[in-house]
């Protein structure tokens, strides 16, 4: 099928956040994509670099297309080009399964499971949503009064309420990330006594509040260096931590191979890291415990499908990432429905429960803790109809040269 129509939303109070709807021949067939992070600079490079070589093909199935876009530059790490080709190749994916008239699930080969238990990420409604990347000054917190589910601000100040809440609505897990401030105070080289307490008193508080009700997790976002995070590995031992996740940088591959080795709690990451390639190198290494992938990031819906076969064929399972948009999550949903190593799915039920309702018209369905994909052909979503209207909403479109047919 040859693509027609290359679209991009950017919605101005989600300034990383980049939708893409891909469209074919047949008007009526359409395909959704997202990715995250520097979202002006991912939209030119998909109009400027990715559109006229779709434009070129015949036919623009995700596997030609993901070669023909495969850059000379950038396709070991998960910046613009990676992130550009992870939104198109998961449009891809969902036109083709459209076309087929399957759901994404059904043209990976079928789900293994109807349903996959899930955990919350204790962000809350602005989390990340401003220019910029992860950092303290950028989670969101100086908007006012905490709503319903600004569960960052209550697990550093109300851990235990927060695991009461979670436990009574059914979640079985939680992640939580205290420790950050401290890193970014020393650069992540350092971390004093009294800050080591105040982030292993955010788990100890979970844990008088709900016992062994919830599994916890604690992510570090790739801050520390290695006899730091050793420290924090050891304050938390003995309190069932169910992972830690992003120690240490995934690049720093001895070092991570090294703490994973005598690490009591098991070492989870790599949602930054792009292609299966990578993966591997980290498995081999014995870096990773349980590897974390996200389609929107590591190259696309295709390259995910193969993180978590390199990962089944190292003996581990694998978890998809999403705190980043309402496309990620249903095509993380997909992903770990179809591939059987698959452990748990990641929620943000700030994002869930807010603003992910504001882009496309269905979510995957939640219920009992746990999720099942959209109802329906391709993802199971629409973006909401009035999108590229919205005064909010940045709009950008490339269309091919020459006649076009429509159904």
């Amino acid at each position: 099928m040859k693509i027609v129509d290359i679209e991009t939303f950017r919605p101005s109070g989600h300034a990383n956040v980049l939708l893409l709807r891909l469209r074919g021949e047949d008007a009526s067939l359409v395909g959704h994509g997202e990715t995250f992070y520097a979202a002006s600079s991912v939209e030119a490079y998909i109009h400027d670099v990715v559109a006229p070589i779709l434009f070129s093909l015949e036919s623009a199935d995700p596997t030609s297309a993901v070669a023909a876009l495969t850059p000379y530059v950038g396709y070991l790490g998960s910046g613009v080009e990676t992130r550009a080709i992870s939104a198109v190749d998961i449009a891809l994916w969902d036109l083709h399964a459209r076309s087929l008239g399957r759901s994404v699930s059904q043209v990976l080969g079928g789900a293994v499971r109807d349903d996959i238990e899930i955990y919350n990420t204790c962000a809350g409604t602005g989390y990340v949503q401003g220019p910029g990347g992860q950092s303290v000054a950028n989670w969101g917190l100086a908007q006012g009064a905490p709503g319903p589910y600004e569960d960052l601000h209550a697990f550093m100040t109300r851990p235990g309420e927060l695991a009461e809440e979670l436990v009574e609505a059914g979640i079985g897990g939680m992640k939580v990330w205290p420790f950050d401030p401290y890193a970014e105070r020393h650069g992540g080289r350092r971390i004093d006594r009294d800050e080591l307490a105040r982030g292993v008193g955010v788990v100890e508080a979970i844990r008088a509040a709900v016992g062994d009700r919830i599994d916890v997790m604690v992510e570090l976002h790739g801050l520390w260096d290695l006899p730091t995070a050793r420290r924090i590995v050891s304050a938390l031992d003995g309190l069932d931590v169910s992972w830690i996740e992003d120690p240490i940088r995934a690049d720093h591959l001895e070092a991570l191979a090294a703490l994973t080795a005598d690490s009591p709690i098991p070492i989870a990451g790599g949602e930054t890291v792009a292609g299966a390639a990578s993966y591997r190198r980290l498995l081999a290494a014995d870096a990773l415990d349980i590897p974390i992938v996200d389609p929107t990031w590591t190259g696309g819906l295709s390259e995910a499908v193969r993180v978590a076969r390199v990962a089944k064929d190292h003996g581990r399972p694998v978890a998809a990432h999403d705190c980043t948009g309402p496309v990620s999550l249903a095509v993380c949903t997909h992903l770990s429905l179809t591939q059987p190593n698959a452990l748990v799915q990641e929620t943000v039920r700030a994002h869930y429960h807010g603003w992910y309702a504001d882009l496309v018209t269905e979510l995957p369905p939640i219920a009992a803790g746990r999720i099942s994909a959209p109802p329906g052909v391709g993802l199971g979503l629409e973006f909401v109809p009035d999108l590229a209207a919205r005064p909010d909403v940045s709009v950008r479109v490339s269309q091919r040269p020459g006649p076009r047919s429509v159904a």
